[in-house]
């Protein structure tokens, strides 16, 4: 994944609580989403996109666009990509969306 979009890495410190898995609950459906969606092989499902274009913006891996999908699902967000999802991004408890990135 060198020419796609990274995140932060989630062992770095922070303020407040010290680790961003600090923010997301054991029992969060958010962890069962990424660890299903990291034992997938994509490239074997057929996505596109898994080899990243040696020019242009860097994308977001299909893997983290998967996860965030289907959070939106289990959230009953129908609209993707739409206003309702990023309003639930942006709300003050979106740790668990930001975790699967």
């Amino acid at each position: 994944m060198t020419r796609f979009i990274q995140g932060d890495c989630r062992s770095q410190t922070a303020l407040l609580p010290a680790l961003l898995d600090d923010y997301v609950g054991e029992d969060n459906p958010v962890r069962i989403v990424e660890a299903f969606v990291d034992q997938l092989d994509l490239r074997e499902l057929g996505f596109a996109g898994i080899e990243p274009k040696a020019t242009g913006r860097p994308s977001y891996h299909p893997a983290i666009l998967l996860k965030l999908y289907i959070y939106g699902y289990l959230r009953i967000i129908r609209t993707w990509p739409g206003a309702a999802f990023y309003k639930k991004v942006r709300n003050a408890r979106a740790a668990p969306p930001v975790l699967l990135a």
